[in-house]
């Protein structure tokens, strides 16, 4: 069993960040597996060195280790652009110029019934999409978005098996449409014009690389699976099994985020908290236990 955390350095961490890396590492502990922590930097505009430092601060001072180096998506961008290059040979990519007002503007008058939000944010309309393919080598400086129709054309029903539970409590094997992937999804950015690359296409390529074989991670990220799982797909990349877990909430019952700085673990830790009180403010009681 390999696990994984992967934080990006853009802020502190806070309990839903040390409840998800505690659980990551209790699933490997206790199965003398290996635990693997890898920082999510793509976005260069907002990850800072000191974030960077406090996220090993902290996690040590959770008393969780993992093998050294420690791998930065921001170190892989050839990876990312080969992968980009073969995406773009078949016919599955083609350049978007839409800013996000106008895909609002787009979406404005939807269908009934139609969808206006999936797991990669508003579901794109389509505005830039080809009728062909287009030809040539692939163009630089624009956000590129996969052709989800064509993508799935080719493709099989695929399945993810989910050791966890998702936001309505899916649990074992999990069955992707690829109707629901062309309506609920669309066609999803995969290099973003000021990245290169994009959060989707990072994290598959990257828990392939590093050979992951369980992904823990909140249960936010559920819908999303469907999309690395056809990425994976497309890419020829094993799909490891997946263990979405509960979120860690506030008092109104709002999900954390890096914003909520009076739930930092530096805060925490500057109270006077050990970790042992973290694992119970988590629900996490012992090294070994297993959290759904």
């Amino acid at each position: 069993m390999r696990t994984r955390f992967a934080p990006s350095p853009t802020g502190p961490l806070h309990l839903g960040h040390a409840f998800s890396a505690m659980t990551a590492y209790d699933l490997a502990r206790a199965e003398g597996g290996t635990f693997l922590l890898r920082i999510e930097d793509i976005d260069q505009s907002r990850a800072r060195p000191d974030w960077e430092a406090q996220i090993y601060d902290d996690l040590h001072w959770l008393v969780l280790d993992w093998p050294k180096p420690v791998l930065r998506q921001s170190e892989r961008m050839e990876a990312y652009n080969a992968a980009l290059d073969t995406l773009w040979r078949h016919g599955l990519l083609y350049p978007c110029t839409c800013t996000r007002r106008d895909i609002e503007d787009a979406l404005s008058a939807p269908q009934e019934g139609a969808p206006l939000i999936g797991p990669d944010g508003l579901i794109y309309p389509g505005t830039c999409r080809p009728d062909q393919p287009l030809q040539g080598p692939r163009p630089k400086g624009f956000a590129l978005r996969l052709d989800v129709t064509k993508a799935v054309a080719s493709l099989d029903t695929s399945t993810f098996k989910e050791t966890g539970r998702g936001p309505h409590g899916e649990v074992g094997d999990i069955r992707i449409s690829p109707k629901d992937l062309i309506q609920n999804v669309g066609d999803i950015v995969l290099a973003r014009r000021d990245m290169g690359t994009s959060y989707h296409l990072s994290v598959v390529l990257d828990d392939a690389y590093q050979k992951i074989t369980h992904v823990v991670r909140g249960e936010d990220l559920f819908e999303a699976t469907q999309i690395h799982v056809l990425l994976q797909r497309l890419l020829g990349l094993p799909t490891p099994i997946y263990h979405h877990h509960r979120l860690i909430r506030d008092d109104t019952g709002k999900r954390l985020a890096k914003r909520d700085d009076a739930r930092a673990l530096a805060r925490y830790r500057a109270e006077g908290l050990t970790p042992t009180d973290i694992r119970q403010k988590v629900g996490l009681t012992t090294p070994s236990a297993t959290v759904r």
